[in-house]
């Protein structure tokens, strides 16, 4: 393995692209440290230091910024607005048949598409960061401080950091975008496996000094042992085989080959949890904007809201969150794998399944096999989205368990799509890649 890497970095290509990449990574995580203008970088870490993170509702979006939305940081909102454009405008070509025909014209309309992502993703980082102020000012972003985040609540002061945090949007997208073209690829995917990665010391630390070493090895064992069943489950596939008829291109005979369309057991990859989680936000999110004031009674369904879908160790809430996974898992492979578009394509250039006919019976057999295979993937992905809160539950591990089910998904997928991609440009020059 260090033989490999270090031909990797003898190869003068390859390694301009990997340092390229370091760089930007090196940038990215400074500016998760550098504080908007107008916000109070001491009384933040203050608050921080007080432990008065704890039950906060916005852990998925801090997790993918690395720390920095909590710190109010030029790029607190992280990489987040970018997700969600990208998945919206993902859902809107089964809803607009003017993005789908863009998606199936090739580069020029998928440059397109993304170009509207890129504005989409402007636009919701400027609405986050709306949120993000209108929280920090009125003292709900970190409810248990009393310190003031932004002292100077002026106008002019409000309106300077939401563009600062819009762009910082923009520059995190640009980077990334960097990284995909002059990089090793990847590019988003890869800073948000750096925003997760930079938080996996702290927590490990914080469990250390709360829980002590007990704790802290039980919890690296189940680290390790998650991480093994994650990799072995992203790997595996249902393989349909597939053959080719023979026929004559002009003078050449083409066709007759055997391959296969790889199945996965989780084509939906993380999506369905980044959905669950998101809903289940939105009643926390509307019940703290509807906190009554002093002297008056809470409503009762303010109440049952903060009892039991504001905790991660409550029941229904756990109920509710597996539920929610295996839905949109269904919902995101039935949007993303299209049965009868992949049999077209068969039939066109003479492709069939053995004793399937061509046509309908081939997309019947595909959504059969697709509809039965996203099953355990679906209480696959609701398993190790639990993780976490049975980790709360049973030692009390808090919200510093780094071994979450988002956080593990995410960089188990985004590792191994890395590490092929140097390795397959490493075999380009080499006869051996990065991995044997």
């Amino acid at each position: 393995m260090l033989s490999a890497f270090g031909r990797a970095f003898r190869t003068p290509d390859l390694r301009r692209k990997l340092l390229f990449t370091l760089g930007i990574i090196t940038i990215f995580r400074l500016g998760a440290f550098i504080p908007s203008p107008g916000v109070s970088y001491q009384n933040v870490q203050q608050c921080l230091q007080g432990g008065q993170t704890q039950g906060s509702l916005y852990q998925l979006v801090n997790l993918f910024s690395g720390g920095a939305l909590l710190q109010v940081s030029i790029f607190a909102l992280g990489i987040m607005p970018y997700i969600t454009a990208s998945i919206i405008v993902q859902l809107l070509r089964v809803v607009i048949p003017r993005f789908q025909q863009l998606y199936e014209e090739g580069a020029s309309g998928q440059g397109k598409l993304t170009q509207y992502t890129r504005y989409l993703t402007i636009a919701l980082g400027l609405l986050n960061a709306t949120t993000l102020v209108s929280l920090a000012r009125s003292g709900q972003l970190l409810p248990n401080c009393q310190l003031p985040i932004i002292p100077d609540s002026s106008i002019i002061t409000t309106i300077l950091i939401i563009i600062t945090l819009t762009a910082g949007t923009g520059l995190i997208m640009w980077m990334g975008e960097l990284v995909t073209e002059k990089g090793v690829g990847n590019g988003m995917s890869l800073l948000i496996f750096t925003s997760i990665a930079a938080t996996f010391p702290t927590s490990l630390g914080a469990i250390w000094t709360s829980k002590g070493p007990g704790t802290f090895f039980t919890v690296l064992a189940i680290g390790l042992v998650t991480v093994a069943l994650v990799v072995f489950v992203e790997q595996s596939q249902r393989r349909i085989p597939v053959q080719y008829a023979k026929r004559m291109v002009g003078r050449r005979t083409v066709g007759g080959t055997s391959t296969y369309i790889p199945i996965k057991v989780n084509m939906a990859g993380v999506v369905p949890v980044i959905f669950a989680s998101s809903m289940l936000y939105l009643p926390g999110l509307i019940a703290q904007f509807n906190q009554p004031k002093a002297g008056e009674q809470m409503a009762p369904w303010v109440e049952w809201i903060n009892n039991n879908l504001t905790k991660g160790d409550h029941p229904i809430y756990m109920a509710l969150y597996f539920a929610m996974i295996v839905f949109f898992t269904y919902f995101y492979v039935a949007i993303t794998f299209n049965p009868e578009e992949v049999s077209d394509n068969m039939k066109k250039y003479g492709g069939f399944i053995p004793g399937i006919r061509a046509g309908k019976p081939t997309a019947d057999y595909l959504q059969y096999v697709l509809s039965r295979i996203t099953l355990p993937g679906a209480i696959y992905l609701g398993f190790v989205a639990l993780i976490p809160l049975i980790a709360l539950v049973l030692i009390g591990a808090n919200q510093n368990f780094p071994f979450g089910g988002t956080s593990i998904l995410i960089m188990v997928g985004v590792g191994l799509e890395t590490v092929k991609q140097i390795d397959a440009q490493l075999q380009q020059r080499h006869y051996e890649g990065l991995l044997r």
